[in-house]
């Protein structure tokens, strides 16, 4: 096995797609469960985005041995009290929602309240090393709720995450802005330096 591996915590392809290109510059060979042949399905119980990207990274890193990486993520929205949070993906009512399904339903919580909807997505990273050392960093982007769809390049929240400094939501972002300014991918950033430390890389 190459030292310089490092497991995605996740089943989710399009999360899986995005921290492959955020990553894509540093001189490690990123892994996805199923190349592994892993195929388990972590209980995201905990009470903060923390705890669950850490139950998420101890649990394929128990399963793997390698170095793993796993992040958990959520939209805050003011008017609702930080909801929904930590079940960003959970909110809506609907077995088997879709993400159409959630925005639907976050856009109905809404409607009684006043614009404009300031929101913030959330995403936390929690790395385990090869000696099962613990590591974590944070990242955040801030905006605002739309009461309409916009943009076909996103998933979750993204079609109605609007950024008033950019004019656009989330999803009508190309890959590369989207890739340099998201939460996801300011949490990433801050993680170069603790895989650069793991893996005996120069951080840019």
């Amino acid at each position: 096995m190459n030292m310089n591996e490092l497991l995605i915590a996740s089943n989710n392809s399009n999360k899986l797609g995005e921290i492959k290109a955020i990553l894509g510059d540093i001189p490690v060979k990123l892994l996805m469960p199923s190349d592994l042949e892993i195929t388990i399905d972590v209980i995201e119980d905990g009470n903060s985005y923390y705890e669950n990207a850490l139950k998420k990274a101890q649990a394929f890193f128990t399963l793997s041995g390698m170095v793993t990486l796993a992040d958990d993520s959520g939209l805050e929205v003011e008017a609702l009290g930080g909801l929904p949070g930590l079940r960003s993906h959970r909110f809506s009512p609907i077995n088997n929602a879709t993400d159409k399904d959630r925005r639907a339903h976050l856009l109905y919580r809404l409607a009684t309240f006043p614009r404009p909807w300031s929101a913030t997505f959330h995403c936390e990273i929690v790395i385990v090393d090869k000696a099962g050392c613990i590591s974590h960093v944070h990242g955040t982007c801030s905006g605002e709720i739309i009461p309409e769809e916009r943009g076909a390049n996103g998933f979750g929240y993204d079609p109605i995450f609007f950024m008033p400094d950019q004019n656009a939501t989330m999803a009508e972002l190309s890959d590369q802005i989207k890739n340099r300014i998201s939460h996801r991918a300011n949490a990433l950033r801050n993680a170069v330096p603790i895989l650069s430390e793991i893996f005996n890389f120069q951080a840019i």
